[in-house]
Formats: C-alpha cells, sequence, structure tokens
C-alpha cells in the first residue's frame, strides 16, 4: 500500500519545517510528501531549499495559482499517486506512529473510506488536554459536535472528520474533490466536513481513533477568518458553508429540521434567535446582534442558492 501525505502551505515556513521534520520521523516512512505551496511565497520556498527540511523525504513541490485552502487541497489530491492520502495542516506535526497506524487501520478493513485522529492543540503555552467520548458526530437536529482534538477512548465510526488530520482511501475520493462553491478567502471553513460526510454518502466508513495523533500548533491565518478575532463577512462565509453542506448531505426532513435548530437555538460560533434574546439584558447585546445577522445572511444565502448537481460542485478528475 503506497502512501501519499499531502501538506497545504502558505507562510508559515517555520511550521512547515516542523512538520516535514515529523515526517522524517515517521517509523512507517511516506511514500511521497507533496507540498502545495503558492509561487510567491518566497518565505516558503526559501525554507524548502534547505537540503535538511526535506531531508530524505520523496518531497514534492506543487505550485497552485488560487487562493484558499480547498483549490490548494484539489491540486494535491490531483498530484498525489498513493492508494492512501494522508492530509495534515503545515502547522501540524505528526507523532511517530501517525502512518503506520493509518496504514494499519485500511489494511483491516477494506470498506473503510477515511481515517481521522486527535490533534493535540498547543495553544497559549498549553496543550488542551480535555477529554470528550463524543467526537464528530452529526445529530438528528443538525447539531453538529467536533471534538476531535478532545477524542478519547477506542477507534469508532463517525460522520466527519478534521483536516488536520484526515486520510483516505484512493478509491473512496477517485473522482471527488474539496468543494469549490465554499466561501471565505484562505480557510473556506468546514471543507473538511463536507469532503468527509460526501465519502460516508458514498457508503465508504469513516474511522476516527485517537491513538493516530497530530501535535496542533494553530498559527495565524492571513485572512479575515483569523482565529482570535473573525470578521462578521468571515462569519457570514462560515454559516454558508455550514449551511450549504447541511442542505447537501441531509435528507429533506432533516434539513428542515437543522434549519430551524440552527434558526432558533443555534451555538456560540453561530447563535440562533435565542442567543439575541439572552443577550438583551447585557453589555453585549449590540455585538451578538451583529453576529447574529451575519449568521442569518450567510443561511439565507445558502438557502436561496441554486445547489447544481452533485458531479458539478465536486468535479470530476479529467485527464
Amino acid at each position: 500500500m503506497k502512501i501519499s501525505v499531502l501538506v497545504p502551505t502558505f507562510r508559515r515556513p517555520a511550521d512547515l519545517a516542523r512538520c516535514l521534520l515529523a515526517l522524517q520521523r515517521q517509523q512507517r516512512l511516506p511514500d511521497e510528501v507533496i507540498v502545495v505551496a503558492r509561487p510567491e511565497d518566497d518565505a516558503t520556498h526559501e525554507r524548502l531549499a534547505d537540503p535538511s527540511v526535506g531531508g530524505a523525504l520523496a518531497l514534492r513541490i506543487v505550485p497552485v495559482d488560487v487562493p484558499g485552502q480547498v483549490a490548494a487541497l484539489n491540486k494535491g489530491l490531483d498530484s498525489a499517486n498513493g492508494d492512501i492520502v494522508a492530509i495534515t495542516d503545515d502547522d501540524a506535526a505528526p507523532r511517530a506512529d501517525w502512518l503506520a497506524r493509518i496504514e494499519a487501520v485500511f489494511l483491516a478493513d477494506p470498506r473503510v473510506g477515511a481515517v481521522g485522529g486527535r490533534d493535540w492543540v498547543h495553544e497559549k503555552g498549553r496543550v488542551l488536554d480535555e477529554s470528550r467520548e463524543l467526537v464528530g458526530q452529526l445529530t438528528l437536529s443538525g447539531k453538529i459536535i467536533g471534538n476531535h482534538h478532545l477524542g478519547v477512548g477506542g477507534a469508532r465510526e463517525v460522520d466527519m472528520l478534521k483536516g488536520a488530520n484526515m486520510s483516505y482511501r484512493r478509491a473512496a475520493i477517485e473522482r471527488l474533490r474539496f468543494d469549490t462553491r465554499l466561501r471565505g478567502a484562505g480557510a473556506q471553513v468546514h471543507n473538511d466536513m463536507a469532503f468527509s460526510m460526501h465519502v460516508q454518502r458514498e457508503g465508504w466508513k469513516l474511522v476516527y481513533d485517537p491513538a493516530i495523533a497530530v501535535d496542533h500548533f494553530p498559527a495565524e491565518r492571513f485572512d479575515d477568518d483569523r482565529r482570535d478575532a473573525a470578521s462578521l463577512n468571515a462569519i457570514s462565509n462560515g454559516a454558508y458553508n455550514l449551511h450549504l453542506i447541511l442542505r447537501e448531505h441531509l435528507p429533506p426532513l432533516r434539513r428542515e429540521l437543522a434549519w430551524w435548530w440552527w434558526t432558533l437555538i443555534g451555538t456560540r460560533v453561530y447563535p440562533g434567535f435565542a442567543h439575541v434574546l439572552l443577550s438583551l439584558h447585557t453589555a453585549q447585546r449590540e455585538r451578538v446582534r451583529e453576529h447574529w445577522r451575519a449568521v442569518r445572511r450567510g443561511a439565507r444565502d445558502a438557502r436561496r442558492a441554486n445547489l447544481a448537481p452533485h458531479r458539478a460542485a465536486m468535479p470530476p478528475v479529467t485527464s
């Protein structure tokens, strides 16, 4: 079984170097490592020119001219030759047994189309070490339970995987690409959710195993979807992506149930009307209302969107 590792990167040369060093230390070395980088990203190319960064890895640098993570991931998938494509972020460092564990899961069950694991988040000088049993689930109401960075327990099937630590069987994604309809100038949030849910919808098993681990050092994002303070436009884009995905992958009844749950209840990130009511007597009420309006704008745009057939949204591979 041949394994390709795909790492999209943009203006994070030190993080990328740490990621590649971790790949050099794998117990089961990758058969190829594909780094997708923008041609104008001089700092990244200068770092990649250092022989010690790639070491003995079978490293290929693939250029991408279109901004955004989706374009970079699709370019990488077009270039990958492996039976398995393992994807991680440039600000993550896979642990030494990462690829060995991934390969073992795929070899054990031919029905497994995707494998993911825990990303141990290093934040403000500490590691987030809380524990959650429930990971990667979409509830009946349409609420998303992530917790990929906090998962404990054994391997189990899930509904979605996280982009910092996910891998795919080539047979499951041969003609699948990341959804280019998703909004956002950089990260295009929820692209990992859309991709993994499509694999599951095609009948493949998605497996999450916390023992398949990477260390994640969340780095700066160079767009309006900043980790510390996303703009209202980024919040609207995220809500658009979320609702587009739910409408794409849920049956009609659950689709409408999810619409009303997110409209009336929602979450802190995508608040529903209940959050507005709870804020009426707080100093944050105007900020909450602006946040809520941005979320509803994105949700309504997704609802009104002319959803093209899936084959158009997920373009096939052409020769």
